[in-house]
């Protein structure tokens, strides 16, 4: 007797994105819609919380119902609704959270609660299946952790930032350099016309550790660029961007492939809003290639920011492993792994 399919639809709305999915069996795509507010934000050089939550009421039943449209599919054959629960701005995470309880509520359809991270980690299951014991390196504006998973579900954080995230600290100097927002994709761009010329910090941390410090590098970057001026002298935004960019990746790279080794994984996954960075995902791929044994994998583009067929993916995991959430189930802006 063949299995029945399991049809899941996820819905995120943690930050700036109104998106909802219906993944099949936790592995395959059949309906992906996402709504941006990017140009909302743009003039104030960053996510207004506000804003953002008055977009995702006027957006979610919108995408909701491009959603279903292009899945071409009824409510009630779905097996789970996937919510992001946490962590992310708390009016977004509401407006998310509100529209899957009224959805499951209304159908009685099982309601699966989702952390955000989680999601951005089985974004890679889209593309390719998991194999235990894994490492994921997940890097995004509010987040920059190895994680450690034995299987499916259990996440074991063995690195985290102390301080500033990258994609945080991507975005300080973009607004350093007089970039737009967000700064990532603009740095990543001017670094490959730039040269590493300039010298910047690394930080290494203690002998072992594989936490992450970028606040120092981003003051770096700051004062260099401060006494250039005051001496009447001009660093070329390219070559700033190229120095800055390669002491971002060479920390990552080289903590990622020391962890690797360590727990002697099968699997590296990149995972988050900053894994769409050409300079990273070139140089992941090129120093990986000293443990042949581990297979690297960079989810498209598509699945890097912020999109709902990860939640669903992730909750499809969940699902099957009979979790489940009650009406009781509110925003948690600052949720654990």
């Amino acid at each position: 007797m063949s299995k029945k399919d399991i049809f899941v639809l996820g819905i995120e709305t943690s930050c700036d994105e109104t998106a909802a999915a219906i993944v099949k069996n936790g592995r395959e795509i059949v309906a992906n819609v996402v709504a941006s507010q990017m140009e909302s934000h743009q003039r104030f050089g960053g996510v207004v919380p506000e804003i953002a939550s008055r977009h995702h009421v006027e957006q979610m039943t919108l995408v909701l119902e491009e959603t279903m449209r292009r899945a071409n599919m009824d409510v009630s054959k779905l097996d789970a609704i996937a919510v992001t629960e946490g962590p992310g701005l708390v009016g977004a995470l509401l407006i998310g959270v509100n529209a899957a309880k009224a959805l499951a509520f209304a159908h009685r359809i099982p309601l699966v609660n989702v952390h955000h991270i989680a999601g951005h980690i089985y974004a890679n299951q889209l593309v390719q299946e998991m194999k235990f014991p894994l490492l994921a390196l997940v890097v995004s504006g509010g987040h920059t952790e190895l994680i450690y998973m034995k299987e499916h579900g259990v996440f074991e954080v063995i690195g985290e930032t102390r301080d500033d995230a990258a994609g945080e600290a991507y975005d300080k100097v973009a607004r350093a350099l007089q970039l737009p927002y967000p700064g990532g994709p603009h740095i990543d761009r001017l670094a490959k016309h730039g040269k590493p010329t300039i010298d910047l910090p690394r930080a290494w941390l203690e002998e072992g550790s594989y936490d992450f410090s970028f606040s120092g590098l981003k003051s770096a970057v700051i004062n260099a660029l401060h006494n250039a001026k005051q001496r009447g002298e001009t660093i070329r935004p390219e070559d700033m961007a190229a120095s800055f960019q390669a002491s971002v990746i060479e920390v990552l790279v080289e903590k990622t492939i020391q962890a690797a080794i360590h727990y002697r994984v099968k699997q590296v996954l990149l995972a988050g809003g900053v894994a769409a960075n050409e300079g990273l995902r070139t140089q992941l791929q090129k120093q990986m290639k000293q443990l042949p044994e581990v297979e690297l994998v960079i989810p498209p583009l598509s699945l890097c920011t912020d999109n709902a067929a990860m939640i669903a993916a992730a909750g499809t995991v969940l699902f099957q492993q009979g979790k489940r959430a009650t009406m009781a189930l509110n925003a948690n802006p600052s949720l654990l792994l």
